[in-house]
């Protein structure tokens, strides 16, 4: 037992204050849990609500590809630069430090290689283990559209029931595939099903016309994805039209990573997404520390 003498009177209630609580910053996610929120805290920067997430995880299904080859070399020492970390299991427990404070987003589905058709995923992490290595979402690819449609819907819905169970947030990923139009349209219809579903956050492409319509129509978060390497300015347009369309952040792999530059990149989308520096002066804030 404490000791009770000296214990001073209480006096400190502010009675001319009113209790207040802080509004959590990201769009739809009001009423989730603590924990939740919690969580993606850790992915979402909260002064700005946005994210530069760094996207390792193409190795589940494409192996070792160009910039992939040494995670510890090539990667590593973009993490200080990251909000979040995307990667798999595998290369989290192997390869990155545990000194690593910021949002990891576990991909959570997989299957099939590039050798095979890639929409036939299936749920590839038990929650458990995600808990275990204390991420703070999980990542499901979802193919509107594509052969196994249902079944790479139903993946996501699955690990949504998880997720609101033990309180982990779980991120859409729209895939699409080459028969599929990438435009407004279908984007639209993509992101709605996860989002209406159940999904936390989405991740999507951007399109060059109507991304805002995209944005607007989906209830919860969407970060584009980087896709395919474009020429350093190219990549920092698309992510500032993004931004200032509606998007809550990028999602960037290879436009980082296979950068000439890749901390000189990582280190201009983020002037981008957390400062809405315009593309030019991006550019030039990579050329100058590309050197």
């Amino acid at each position: 037992m404490a000791d009770t003498d000296g214990i001073q009177d209480t006096h400190d209630y502010h009675l001319d204050i009113a209790q207040t609580a802080e509004t959590f910053p990201l769009k739809g996610c009001q009423s989730l849990d603590w924990g939740m929120k919690n969580r993606l805290s850790h992915i979402f920067d909260p002064k700005t609500g946005r994210t530069v997430m760094l996207a390792v995880d193409h190795g589940y299904f494409m192996g070792p590809t160009s910039g992939l080859e040494r995670i510890d070399v090539n990667i590593n020492p973009l993490l200080p630069y990251a909000n979040t970390l995307m990667c798999t299991r595998g290369v989290l427990r192997s390869l990155i430090p545990p000194t690593f404070n910021k949002g990891v987003v576990l991909r959570a589905s997989g299957g099939p290689s590039i050798l095979k058709e890639l929409s036939d995923e299936r749920i590839a992490v038990d929650m458990e283990d995600a808990l275990r290595l204390n991420v703070a979402a999980v990542a499901v690819q979802v193919f509107i559209g594509g052969p196994f449609e249902t079944q790479s819907v139903h993946n996501m819905t699955q690990l949504v029931d998880q997720g609101n169970r033990y309180g982990m947030p779980v991120l859409g990923v729209t895939a699409v595939g080459k028969e599929l139009a990438r435009d407004a349209k279908y984007m639209r219809l993509a992101t709605r099903i996860c989002a209406e579903l159940g999904a936390t956050y989405v991740k999507t492409y951007f399109v060059e016309k109507g991304f805002e319509t995209v944005a607007a129509a989906c209830p919860v978060p969407i970060v584009i994805a980087g896709g395919k390497k474009l020429p350093e300015k190219e990549a920092l347009t698309m992510a500032y039209q993004a931004v200032q369309q509606g998007a809550a952040g990028v999602d960037m792999g290879r436009n980082i990573f296979q950068s000439t530059a890749p901390t000189a990149m990582i280190q201009a989308v983020r002037k981008v997404v957390h400062e809405n520096m315009k593309p030019n002066e991006a550019y030039e804030y990579y050329q100058s520390l590309a050197g």
